[in-house]
């Protein structure tokens, strides 16, 4: 009878326990909690510092104040900027193993040795693949990184492989740059023209037919020397996007003239719908040109880089010191981060991304905001000292921390 009851007591405690385990268990309802951070989500209209909880790779809550106990794992981010994962508009990211290709690794990058350490968790190529060999660089470059690569498609069959501007109009094939589009209608964001050296409208006017059937806006970046910028714009619909946009480089002409003044044409088009990338680049922004067209409105709609070998080392460096050239100039940091994210996000016509609206993607750029004395360089050479810099401290891809600058989310050595 002792021993039954004995048993009995075991049995008790043992269902208790397991229903302990089980209360702690079913409490701990997200992966992990971002707590005290100051939290910027231009879509819904966030700014304020909030708690972030994140549960299978996904935003699956916003709010003031998150119990600890609900998540698995808990990082402190007090005094830092929580932000949507930034999206890059503009990079070069085919890579492979034919060194002496501009397609296949001469100036393209490994998207995941740069991106995540900028805060960046989406990059879009910029036409470095054709419809002939886009193909190759999905299987070999977007479907083994980590981060999201969205594209945009050149025109001309092989996109840059060369790395020289195209000649002639024999590598246009709309019908199967419309079929390649439809076949990763994920992944493929629009047109691309650029890197044409001929006078023949047709390159552009493919792109733009493409793009106008598919409901996907183009890309028009530099290189276009016989197209004169007056009637690029012209030609691109509300909703097509121009990088390079403060470039100053005898093959275009410039958006600022020599005054000082924004040219009335590039104005209209910016009022009429045509948006505006910086894609910085190795020789696309010169504060010459950026400075007065933000005095007098013309703004950037977008923070492309232009990443590329060369242009990382140069005066771009990366989209976090591009954000900050725009804050020393002036710019509210809640503009900075709106075109970091948001505005790129409704660009490519991928609204999915690029906020923390409750179950979207868990991307996010933890950022500091450094004070001190910092220069920053153009194109030209030309250096603007600043004194705030934005860093990441922290890049969560899809749920999963990815980049760690200081440790915040690791456990304290203990001797």
């Amino acid at each position: 009878m002792w021993a039954a009851h004995k048993y009995t007591q075991h049995q008790l405690c043992t269902a208790i326990l397991l229903l302990m385990y089980c209360v702690g268990v079913h409490a701990q309802q997200y992966d992990l909690l971002l707590t005290n951070g100051h939290v910027i989500d231009p879509k819904n209209k966030l700014d304020a510092t909030m708690d972030i909880a994140i549960s299978n790779g996904s935003i699956a809550k916003v709010e003031k104040h998150i119990a600890v106990s609900s998540a698995k794992k808990t990082v402190d981010v007090a005094g830092l900027y929580v932000v949507p994962g930034l999206i890059d508009m503009h990079t070069h990211v085919f890579v492979g193993s034919k060194a002496g290709q501009f397609a296949d690794g001469i100036y393209s990058v490994s998207p995941d040795d740069f991106s995540f350490r900028s805060g960046v968790t989406t990059v879009v190529d910029a036409g470095t693949a054709g419809w002939q060999n886009f193909p190759l660089f999905k299987t070999q470059v977007i479907d083994q990184s980590q981060t999201r690569i969205l594209a945009f498609i050149n025109v001309f069959a092989q996109g840059l492989i060369t790395g020289q501007a195209v000649k002639d109009t024999a590598g246009l094939n709309a019908a199967a740059t419309t079929a390649l589009m439809q076949q990763y209608n994920s992944i493929i964001v629009g047109t691309r023209i650029g890197h044409y050296d001929g006078a023949s409208w047709l390159p552009f006017t493919t792109a733009v037919d493409v793009a106008t059937s598919m409901h996907t806006p183009v890309l028009v970046e530099c290189h276009l020397p016989q197209y004169s910028l007056q009637d690029q714009l012209e030609r691109m619909r509300p909703g097509d996007i121009i990088t390079h946009a403060y470039e100053a480089i005898t093959e275009r002409m410039a958006v600022v003239d020599s005054n000082n003044n924004v040219r009335n044409f590039v104005l209209q088009a910016q009022q009429r719908g045509v948006l505006f990338d910086v894609g910085h680049g190795g020789a696309g922004f010169w504060f010459s040109q950026a400075m007065p067209a933000f005095r007098q409105g013309l703004v950037p709609n977008t923070f492309g880089t232009d990443l590329h070998r060369f242009s990382m080392n140069a005066g771009m460096k990366s989209m976090l010191n591009l954000a900050s050239k725009y804050l020393n100039m002036g710019m509210p940091l809640q503009d900075v981060i709106t075109r970091a994210t948001w505005n790129a996000a409704r660009a490519l016509h991928h609204e999915e991304l690029g906020n923390f609206s409750e179950g979207s993607v868990a991307d996010i750029a933890v950022l500091q905001l450094q004070k001190g004395l910092f220069g920053f360089v153009d194109a030209a050479g030309k250096r603007l000292d600043g004194d705030q810099k934005l860093e990441a401290a922290l890049t969560i891809r899809a749920g999963k921390i990815v980049w760690d600058l200081n440790g915040l989310a690791a456990q304290p050595y203990e001797k």
